[in-house]
This record gives C-alpha cells, structure tokens and sequence, in this order.
C-alpha cells in the first residue's frame, strides 16, 4: 500500500489544494481517471467559450447591415473551427499531465478512485489498477457529470450530452434540445449561429430558471424570435426512426409553491412533438458521489446524491474535505476555484474559516449574454424582504445607443441602499456584473460605491452607474425610493 500525506481525486480545481501541500512540503497523490484538468478544462467552459466567441465573430458580421455596413460571410470552416478548440484543449490536459509526471513534489495514478475505507482510495483501472493509497488528507473534487432524466425511450436512442456536442463536426440540420438551462442556452446559441434549426424543450416557464424572473422572461422572448421554445413542457417520450429522433412533450405545471409538489406535474393536455437530425440532453448535473463507494466510509450526501460538507468544506470524516460540483453549492468553476483557495487557508492556515458565498456571479455566454450576482427579486419576495428595484436600458447609455443594444440592467437594494442583488440581459454582462460583485465584496456595499464612482464616458459601464442612480421603486408597489 502507497501512503501519502495529501490525496485528491479529481484535477480541476483540487489540483490548486495539492499544489498548496507539495509547496509545503508534503507527499501528494492526484487520482483522475479522465483526461488532466477536470470538466471546466476538458469539458466545459473552455471549450464551451471558446467555441461560442466564433459564433460572436459570426453574429457580429451578420448584423452589420444595422450600421450601414455591406458585409457577407463567404464561408464558414466549423469542422476546423471544432477540431482546433478540440486540439488545445487536448494539448492544455496533457501538458499538466506532463506536468505532474514530471514534478517530483506529486505522483500520478490514472484511474477511479474508490474509497476502501475512511483513509483508504483504491485505483480501479488503468495502469494503476488495483494499487491502494492510504492518506492522512483527502479531498473529493470529483465533479459531477450530465445528467440524463427518465424519459421514456431514452435508453433506446442516440443522443448528445454537451460533452459530444462540443466535439461534433458538422453542425445539425435541426438539433432538439431537452433542458432550458445554461448549457441548452450557450449550445443552442452556437449551433443556431452556424446554420441549425434548434427546437429547445424546457420543464420551467422559462429558459435560466436561476435568473431573476424579469431577465429569464426578457431572454426567453429573445430566443423565442431565433429558434422554437417549448417552455412549460417536460419531455416525456423519444423515438428513434431512419436516423431522425422525436422528443413528445407535454405541458408542465408548477404548484403554488413554485416546485412540482402534489399540485404540479405533467398535464396530459396539448402535448408536442418535435423531429430533429440530433438530440441534446442538457438537463443539469448529477455529481460523481456514486463512483467513489462511500458507502465503505462515513462521508454522508444529501438527497440529490452531493457530498455533504460544514461551513469550512469538511466531510462527515475527519481528515476527508470536498470542493468543487460535488458538494453542489454552485456548479461554477469559478466558485470550485473559491472553494479551494478556502480549503488551503482551512488546511494549513492558525484558525478555519467559513466560505463565504456572498456575492457569487453567474453568467451565459449566449446571445444575448446574462449575468447576475446577489438575490433576485422572486427570492426576496418569498422570503418576505422589504426591497427596491431599477431597471435601466443600454440604449439609454451613449455607448449602448451606438451598439444598438437590446438589453437591461436591474438593480435590487434595501431601503436603506445596501445592494441585494444585480441582474443584466445584454452585451458584455459577464463584464458589466464584475463592478457590482466587487462594490458588494470590498466597498460598503451601497449604491454610493457605485454612484460616487468616476465612470468612462461613454463607456458601456455607464450602464451599471446610471442603474444605480435615480429612482427606485419600493417592493413592485409603485412607491419610489
């Protein structure tokens, strides 16, 4: 049996912790059975991203009639656009795979990881198959991977999850999307960019259930006029015949309490059916939990199945820590790479600290872009908080008038101008959103921060001050603030 100070299975943002512990001097294995990287890297939002801003390029050449401006696309090269992403993507995993073989500070094993005992991984294929490392720390960054939902037929069907989506080559004739998230949004995006039809079916009443409802209906309309949407509809059936699939649909209602309790559920009334040359299942994440064999351990997971953690990402173990999708606070890498700046400074720092989720972004990198930070309002009404809100437009803003901008801002604060929350549907929102995290993480968190602050004129920014300046209306009850 190998024995090591310092274990992690998965390498994405657990690499960062087991940096912090060679730096320090301890002996630490990494345990990934994937490619070297983790889903970001290989997965996710690098190649996504990469990917989506040939669509921007694209997108922005298609519009330029809107300025007087003769421009046509001639042609467009996607298998080589596909394969290059592809190709550094895949050169980036084996680079910190290289990396780690050749530091002397980590060691390697290429396969599963599955917990034997509290302290104890054993490696389940690959060359290291069968070897067992005992640690006196471990941590679990082992993501989470698509998740598929029990539609009748599914198992008798090809489909894409967003993994092959990011690798195929040829964009579809008409590609059907089950999910109405953020992954349905961005890959609907692209391929309705480079030619495809695109039909999304989504369960929720609108496309980013997450986002605050006033932008989720604002960029449901907008893709509505793109593609067809079946929000309100839950995929019930798929069918497979002569290399085409067919999604049926029926609508889909929420109870009083906005979830799907005694009073909600599929309503077998007016159902749809959609045809396409591909389907995509994008309908969220389900973490990695029941690869690990924690059943041998004391490590606990909640009903969805993510490892449970305190407020300092300890496990129910001692000695065992989580970060990342797997303890399922917020599947964002950028939150993965919070977390695991928080285990470093709980590991090895005098006093634990508590990760503070406060001032968590999000953004889609679709068209249009959306980006939010803080409560939206729907949150807030449900919990009773007396608030204020603003929206302001882009075109309302030099800048935004010469973009021809469609899109907005909204601001949300409490009576006494603490900033609750911020939400934007337009150009540059993963941008724009940045000021307002930072003036709720580092100023007092007031509408004066952003208000008092010097903007460029006439720069885009100028949206976000003049949507914190002026009037706000109280709660939705038409009392300005």
């Amino acid at each position: 049996m190998d024995e090591v100070d310092f274990l992690v299975i998965g390498s994405g943002s657990g690499l960062d912790v087991a940096n912090a512990a060679a730096n320090r001097g301890q002996s630490v294995a990494i345990v990934e059975k994937g490619p070297l990287g983790g889903t970001c890297l290989n997965r996710g939002c690098i190649p996504s991203k990469m990917l989506l801003y040939h669509a921007e390029i694209l997108e922005t050449i298609e519009r330029a009639d809107e300025f007087h401006i003769d421009a046509t696309v001639e042609g467009v090269d996607f298998s080589t656009i596909v394969r290059e992403v592809n190709e550094e993507v895949e050169g980036d995993s084996a680079s910190i795979r290289e990396g780690l073989r050749s530091s002397p500070r980590h060691d390697l094993y290429e396969g599963e990881g599955r917990f034997v005992d509290d302290n104890t991984v054993e490696i389940v294929g690959g060359d290291d198959d069968g070897t067992r490392i005992a640690a006196d720390t471990i941590l679990i960054a082992a993501g989470t991977r698509p998740a598929i939902p029990p539609i009748d037929g599914i198992d008798d069907v090809d489909y894409l999850t967003s993994t092959e989506a990011l690798q195929l080559e040829t964009p579809p004739d008409h590609l059907v999307i089950v999910g109405g998230g953020y992954i349905a949004a961005e890959l609907g995006h692209f391929f309705e960019t480079f030619g495809s039809e695109v039909t999304i079916v989504g369960r929720r009443p609108n496309l980013l259930p997450e986002a605050d409802p006033e932008v989720a209906e604002a960029f449901t309309d907008r893709y509505g006029e793109r593609m067809t949407v079946h929000t309100g509809h839950a995929a019930t059936a798929v069918s497979q015949s002569d290399g085409e699939v067919t999604v049926e649909a029926k609508p889909y209602e929420y109870g009083d309490d906005g979830d799907d309790g005694d009073d909600g559920g599929i309503v077998d009334d007016d159902p749809v059916s959609v045809t396409g040359d591909e389907l995509l299942v994008a309908a969220g994440r389900t973490p990695n939990t029941d690869t690990l064999n924690l059943g041998e351990t004391g490590i606990e997971t909640d009903e969805r199945g993510f490892v449970e953690t305190d407020e300092y990402l300890r496990t129910t173990v001692d000695g065992v820590w989580a970060l990342g999708d797997i303890v399922g606070e917020y599947l964002l890498k950028h939150s993965a790479n919070h977390e695991a700046q928080a285990v470093v400074r709980n590991l090895f720092g005098d006093e634990l600290e508590a990760v503070d989720y406060s001032a968590m972004p999000f953004a889609v990198f679709a068209s249009p872009e959306v980006a939010g930070v803080g409560a939206t309002e729907d949150e807030l009404r449900a919990a009773g908080r007396e608030y204020a809100t603003r929206t302001y437009a882009y075109d309302q803003t030099a800048r935004g008038s010469a973009m021809k901008a469609d899109g907005f801002l909204k601001a949300i604060i409490t009576l006494e101008g603490e900033i609750l929350g911020c939400h934007i549907v337009g150009p540059e929102a993963s941008n724009l959103i940045e000021e307002v995290v930072v003036a709720m993480k580092s100023g007092s968190g007031t509408v004066r921060d952003i208000r008092e602050s010097v903007h460029v004129h006439p720069a885009l920014s100028e949206v976000v001050q003049r949507g914190f300046s002026g009037q706000f209306t109280r709660g939705g009850d038409g009392h300005s603030h």
